[in-house]
């Protein structure tokens, strides 16, 4: 088991603080962080946690008020470009791929090989593949928050063994 990286700067990473959910990728629809957002949110209104999504796009202005909108903003962060997401990853509690589409979810296989958590939309592209149908991490239907919300509190109640990931993302 590789010694996990340093904790990022980022105080909700701090010890003792409540659970991050993590997504990353450009802030566009084709990786519909509108679905991450509202599973977020139903999530959120049941347990402590948050959520930090990394990356840039046209849609981060959007995101935001959508946070606004469903009363999560004090709990979500949109930190935007960072240089080592592996950082973010290894200490987050569970990260989620919400894309409609992938040409190679190569994310997946990076928080995996973290020993984080995963849980991914059956979008075409591999995330069926790599989670192998399901057994390495919920596979959702695209688009459907309430699926996404029950899959989240799954992972962060009964988390996979942080090993059973990391050798499934060496193959």
């Amino acid at each position: 088991l590789e010694k996990p990286p340093p904790r990022p700067e980022h105080p909700w990473f701090a010890p003792d603080q409540p659970p991050v959910i993590l997504g990353a990728g450009e802030l566009c629809s084709r990786q519909d962080f509108a679905t991450l957002l509202r599973a977020f949110a139903r999530l959120r209104a049941r347990r402590n946690c948050r959520l930090i999504v990394l990356g840039r796009g046209r849609q981060r202005a959007a995101l935001i008020r959508q946070s606004e909108e469903l009363g999560v903003t004090q709990d979500v962060d949109f930190p935007g470009f960072v240089s080592e997401p592996q950082r973010f990853m290894a200490h987050a509690a569970a990260f989620a791929l919400t894309s409609r589409w992938e040409g190679a979810p190569v994310v997946l296989i990076e928080a995996m090989s973290s020993g984080t958590p995963v849980v991914s939309t059956d979008c075409p592209g591999g995330s069926r593949e790599i989670l192998g149908g399901g057994r390495l991490g919920p596979l959702v239907p695209i688009g459907n928050d309430r699926a996404l919300d029950a899959a989240l509190e799954a992972l962060l109640t009964n988390p996979p063994p942080r090993q059973q990931l990391q050798s499934a993302a060496r193959k």
